[in-house]
């Protein structure tokens, strides 16, 4: 008789994990215990640790590195088939994406989360745990490495956001949609992800690599791009108009700050389509001419997460190097 698949839940948090406090006000307090009704789920044995108890939208760089490491402390154990984190919805799309960056292994990492706290009257967070799982115990879903399941759905990390703020489906491929469903308890995949080469676990140096964003917008100077620098940026990516423009201002500083060695990256403030370096007068072409990485359709905040973990490995990001990424 086959042995039953064997999954390990990673709590950090989140709305999945909040209830409200005697202020009113809806936090994260509930532990891993509290998530799971038996140790049996979805035909998976099942398995849970608390790694934090936070609000997603605490989380920083060190909180991400602990994640990383206690995600690839599990998938680093033999007896364990797969693995759920369950998170905040408000930055899944970053943890995500950096997790999937440094994945190596076959075997699945499945994200979720709730857009309605554990106390509410009609929670989502019991059923999203239970399909995620689902998900991370399924064979088919082995070598589709890092992956967000959600209201049914199954997302790969990369291109995914948080596309409404509310709904109870919130998230989006970018330029895509679901690679997979969770069906009546089993999870069924449409597409494979293509994935570069994972890279290295985050440092310690990952947890004070700075990268800003700085947006473009009518009458935008360069005014909070020298300030991220003089606040200790690594790198810097503008969020340009269109296809990745810039301005005159922008420009300027773009040239001081690559001859000071500072990272420069080009994306886009509309959420779909590619970076085109194709305009002149301070637009895309003379950005990248002056030494701005283009960042093709990498959405924005996950490009910070690429950045940030090739800098703090001690990396300098060049086009070539970016380019299995964007």
């Amino acid at each position: 008789m086959q042995s039953m698949p064997h999954v390990s839940v990673l709590a950090t948090g989140g709305t999945i994990a909040s209830s409200e406090n005697d202020r009113g006000a809806s936090v994260a307090s509930r532990g891993a215990g509290d998530l799971l009704d038996g140790d049996a789920v979805g035909g998976a044995s099942v398995a849970s640790r608390d790694v934090m108890r936070l609000g997603s939208y605490l989380l920083g760089h060190r909180e991400l590195r602990l994640i990383c490491e206690a995600v690839a402390g599990e998938l680093a154990d033999g007896g364990v088939d797969g693995v759920v984190v369950t998170h905040g919805t408000d930055t899944m799309e970053e943890t995500a994406y950096l997790l999937d960056l440094i994945h190596a292994s076959s075997k699945p990492v499945v994200l979720t989360g709730a857009q309605r706290p554990a106390d509410h009257a009609c929670p989502d967070g019991p059923g999203n745990l239970q399909e995620a799982i689902a998900a991370a115990a399924s064979p088919l879903a082995r070598g589709k490495g890092t992956m967000i399941s959600f209201a049914g759905n199954i997302y790969a990390a990369r291109g995914t956001r948080k596309a409404h703020t509310v709904a109870p489906s919130p998230f989006q491929t970018m330029g895509g949609g679901p690679i997979g469903q969770v069906v009546d308890g089993q999870a069924r995949f449409l597409s494979v992800p293509i994935r570069p080469k994972a890279l290295a676990l985050p440092p310690p140096a990952f947890d004070t690599t700075r990268v800003d964003i700085i947006t473009v917008h009518p009458g935008s100077d360069d005014a909070l791009a020298r300030a991220a620098v003089e606040a200790g940026a690594h790198g810097i990516i503008i969020a340009g108009s269109g296809v990745g423009n810039g301005n005159s201002s922008i420009l300027a500083w773009t040239e001081e700050a690559v001859q000071a060695g500072i990272t420069v990256g080009l994306s886009t403030r509309v959420p779909e389509g590619p970076v085109v370096p194709f305009y002149g007068n301070g637009g895309g072409a003379d950005l990248v001419r002056a030494g701005a990485l283009p960042l093709g359709s990498l959405p924005i905040f996950q490009a910070r997460m690429l950045l940030a973990l090739l800098l703090s490995q001690g990396q300098t990001p060049n086009p070539e190097m970016l380019a299995v990424y964007v």
